[in-house]
Order: structure tokens, then C-alpha cells, then sequence
């Protein structure tokens, strides 16, 4: 039998990466745009959308930490328009990518078999379609985490100057996409404690440098945005999101249950040393985001998406392991390899239809969030010249429409005193006598998140204002929003 080549390894690993990055592809760029934006997406839009005054006004007060991002999207949105599909390619891109490295990944640790079979796991699920059709920072959070681990695995291996350079960048860029994924540090730190344990006095040295380093360039975003902490003050951690964490991470219970199983065996097939840094990946950032929610506000699985990876790796070894075991008969025979790779790919097929459900439902509108897409096709297809929009209050309904009107003619604003380009934050300044703002507009599209009472907890001079002032002649009620069009009352 012929020794493999360099080519030969090089070309197994770029098999490795491209099936899963293929298999992500299809699955994040399928009906990209048609799902709706939800409000965080718009604030990605809005924020990425402001000349350079505007934005640092805004990153004062709200969101210092997505600077980088919404930095990079500003650039990007130059380029490719502001379109659902332009805004969140990006993201669907550096997931595609994220998958490829989970199967490089998997290859280093464990073999080629299960380097790819976790890559087309992590593809497969559910809630990787969900965040890499979004104009978040979260799949950029994914992608620089795994590029880092990967880079560790080949410093640890092979170390060169030039590979700890990269890794100190990209444990940058981790932190620069998300802070909370810089904790995936914490499993590096178990991989490099093995790597000393083996003999290479050295790793551990170069890894404290690179990861001062790199994160070093990060402590003044963080220093900063200890003052705008309040923001994520609503996440209280509370027993439902313990309860429902895994199903929430993984996209369903089906997919979860066999996920978890798996990696149980999986850290059983994966050797201590390995079995412990992915372990570490995949517990530790949700257990200490949990033990800290009280104070720190950042366990959401949005948060923790970077720790499916480890998921995926042990439950990728688990599911290789159980399929030499089962076809043991005959061991490195053509026959019994090609009865392993025949359980592996039911396996995954099996995969595929638990995971098949939640894949749809996941490019259709969020169930919670206002339906603005479709509130912005009626007033477009009904105004008219002098027509005024109104909204019930400052902030998601008008960011929201906002975008949905943004081309072509929209109804002027005739509430709004300061746009929110002025107030740094995401949210307009009223006039405080709406009455004598409204006294020239014959006819206003009223804009209301909600499905019964358009006029519920609205500030009280404003109700009477349009109650007063407006007769409605027309009424449209959608998924969470309402919009009227009031009339002048003639006396």
C-alpha cells in the first residue's frame, strides 16, 4: 500500500472543508431574503446606514460593541445596497465558511470521516440556517472562533511565528464580533495544557502571548461598554431558559436529543485530553454566562451559538465510533469500510428529516415580530400626496417602516421633532403638542404594534390628538401591527 502524500492530505482536506461548506451553502442562501427582517436586523440597517457623526453619537449611548460590525456592514451596504438579501449575505457567507472549518477541525482531532460528518452536521442544523440568514454579528462570532481554534491546533502541532501571529489576530476578531465567544479561550487553554503535558514546553508560553494579545486589542470596546450595560438588563436568566437551552441552541428537541446523546459518546470515543477542551467549548461559556446572568445579562443562545461546534465534533465522533463498532466484522476490508460509510450516511440522513421541520420554519417570519413588510405595502399603495404617518411610539415601529419605505415617496413624519440620527439612540424625539403638528395634514397612516387597540398605553396627548382631530376611514389589522388611515374630521 502506497504511503499518502502531502498532496494527497492537502487534497482530503479541502474535500473535508468544501462538502460541508457546499452542504451550508444551500441551506443558508435558500430564500435568503424572505424572511423579514426582525428589529435587531433593522438596527444593523439603521446603524450601518448613518453618516460617521450619527454613528459615533449612536455607539455613545447604544451597541459600542457591534462597531466593528456595523462598521464593516456601512462598507459593505456601499457595495451591495441595503436589500433583506444584501444585508444578510455576509453572515450566510462566513457560516457557509464556519462549516468547512468544523470539518478541518474534526479531521485534526479525531479523522477525516468525522471531520466531515460533523461538518455536514453542523450544516444540517436548524438553528445554523436561522442566525446565517441574519444581519447580526453571530455567524462572524462562529467563523473567527473556529479559524482560531483551528490555527491553535496547527501551533500546537507544527508551531512557526507566522501561525501564532494569525491566531493572536483572529482571537481579535473573536472578540471584535462577539465578546462572549472569546470564551472558547478557556478550551484553547485546556488544548495547549495537553500539548505541554506531551512535551512542547513552549506552546503555553506563546499561547498567554497571543492571548493577551489579542485580546488586549479588544479591552478598550469593553472598557466602554461597561456603561451601556443597561442595554441587555431585560435578560434575566430564568428556569425556562435553563430548562430549554439545549433545544433553543440545536433548533428542536428531535435534534438536540440525538446531538446529546451522541456527544456522550462521543466523549467517551474521543480520549480524555480531546473529550476535555471540547467539553470545555461546549459547557463552560453557558454555565458561567448563566452563574453570572444576574449581573452580567448574556446568556441567550444567540450569545452562545459558537459552542455548537463542540456539540457537533462529539457527537460526530460518537456516531463514527458506534459505526466501526457495529461493523467490526472484517475490519479494513473495502466491504466493511463501505458498510461504515453506509451507517454513517443513514445516520445522517436520519439527521436530516428530525432537523427537516425546523429548516423551513426557520426562513418564515418570526412569530413574534410585527409584520412592518406588509403594513409598508398598504400605505404605499394607498398614499397620497400630504399624506402624514404617525406611529404609537418611538422606536421599533418607526426604525422598521423606515426601511420598508425606504424607496421611492413615504408619508412625512409629522410627529417627529429629532430623528433618531440626532438623539443617539435608535429611538426619535415628538413634539410634545401633536395637535398643532398634525393642524395641516388632511389624512395620516397611524402605525400601531399590536392586534386589538390601536390607542393602548399611547402617551395621552397623542391619542387625543388623532381621536380628536381624525375620523378612520380604513382599517387594517396584520400579524402584530394595525395601520389606520384617519381622516380630518370635518365640523
Amino acid at each position: 500500500m502506497s504511503t499518502p502524500t502531502v498532496r494527497d492530505a492537502r487534497r482530503g482536506a479541502l474535500v473535508t472543508f468544501l462538502l460541508p461548506t457546499a452542504v451550508a451553502l444551500l441551506c443558508v442562501l435558500t430564500r435568503l431574503g424572505h424572511r423579514q427582517p426582525w428589529f435587531d436586523e433593522y438596527a444593523t440597517w439603521w446603524a450601518s446606514s448613518l453618516p460617521s457623526a450619527a454613528f459615533h453619537r449612536l455607539t455613545e449611548h447604544v451597541d459600542i460593541v457591534f462597531v466593528p460590525y456595523y462598521s464593516f456592514m456601512h462598507a459593505w451596504t456601499w457595495l451591495a445596497g441595503t436589500s433583506t438579501t444584501a444585508l444578510r449575505l455576509p453572515g450566510a457567507l462566513a457560516m457557509a465558511a464556519a462549516a468547512g472549518l468544523v470539518g478541518l477541525i474534526g479531521r485534526r482531532l479525531f479523522s477525516a470521516r468525522a471531520g466531515a460528518v460533523a461538518g455536514l452536521l453542523f450544516a444540517l442544523l436548524p438553528t445554523v440556517s436561522r442566525y446565517g440568514q441574519e444581519a447580526r454579528p453571530y455567524a462572524f462570532a462562529m467563523f473567527f472562533s473556529l479559524l482560531a481554534t483551528l490555527l491553535l491546533l496547527r501551533a500546537v502541532g507544527r508551531p512557526s511565528l507566522k501561525i501564532w501571529a494569525a491566531y493572536t489576530v483572529t482571537v481579535a476578531l473573536t472578540g471584535f464580533s462577539h465578546l462572549v465567544a472569546l470564551s472558547v479561550l478557556l478550551a484553547h487553554g485546556v488544548i495547549v495544557l495537553r500539548a505541554r503535558r506531551s512535551g512542547n514546553h513552549v506552546a503555553h508560553w506563546a499561547f498567554a502571548a497571543a492571548a493577551v494579545g489579542g485580546t488586549s486589542v479588544v479591552l478598550p470596546m469593553v472598557y466602554r461598554s461597561t456603561a451601556q450595560s443597561s442595554q441587555i438588563g431585560w435578560n434575566d436568566v430564568s428556569r425556562r431558559d435553563l430548562l430549554w437551552y439545549a433545544s433553543d441552541l440545536l433548533g428542536n428537541w428531535p435534534v438536540a436529543t440525538v446531538v446529546l446523546a451522541l456527544a456522550l459518546l462521543g466523549l467517551w470515543a474521543a480520549g480524555r485530553p480531546t473529550a476535555g477542551a471540547l467539553a470545555t467549548w461546549a459547557l463552560v461559556p453557558p454555565v458561567l454566562t448563566a452563574a453570572t446572568g444576574e449581573w452580567l445579562h448574556l446568556f441567550l443562545p444567540r450569545y452562545l451559538l459558537f459552542t455548537l461546534p463542540a456539540w457537533v465534533l462529539l457527537a460526530a465522533a460518537g456516531l463514527v465510533r458506534v459505526a466501526d463498532l457495529v461493523t467490526a466484522a472484517g475490519r479494513g476490508t473495502p466491504w466493511a469500510r463501505f458498510r461504515t460509510g453506509a451507517l454513517v450516511a443513514a445516520a445522517v440522513a436520519g439527521f436530516v428529516l428530525l432537523s427537516l421541520p425546523n429548516l423551513r420554519s426557520v426562513r418564515e417570519d418570526l412569530p413574534y415580530e410585527p409584520d412592518y413588510a406588509g403594513a409598508a405595502r398598504i400605505v404605499k399603495a394607498g398614499q397620497r400626496p400630504g399624506d402624514g404617518i404617525v406611529y404609537h411610539h418611538t422606536l421599533n415601529a418607526r426604525i422598521a417602516m423606515t426601511y420598508q419605505l425606504r424607496e421611492g415617496t413615504r408619508p412625512a413624519d409629522v410627529l417627529m421633532k429629532r430623528a433618531p440620527q440626532l438623539t443617539g439612540w435608535f429611538a426619535a424625539h415628538e413634539y410634545d403638542t401633536p395637535d398643532q403638528y398634525l393642524a395641516g395634514t388632511d389624512r395620516v397612516w397611524f402605525v400601531s404594534p399590536g392586534d386589538e387597540d390601536p390607542y393602548a398605553y399611547m402617551v395621552e396627548a397623542k391619542e387625543r390628538a388623532l381621536k380628536d382631530g381624525y375620523t378612520v376611514a380604513r382599517t387594517e389589522r396584520l400579524r402584530h401591527v394595525t395601520v389606520q388611515l384617519l381622516q380630518r374630521r370635518t365640523h
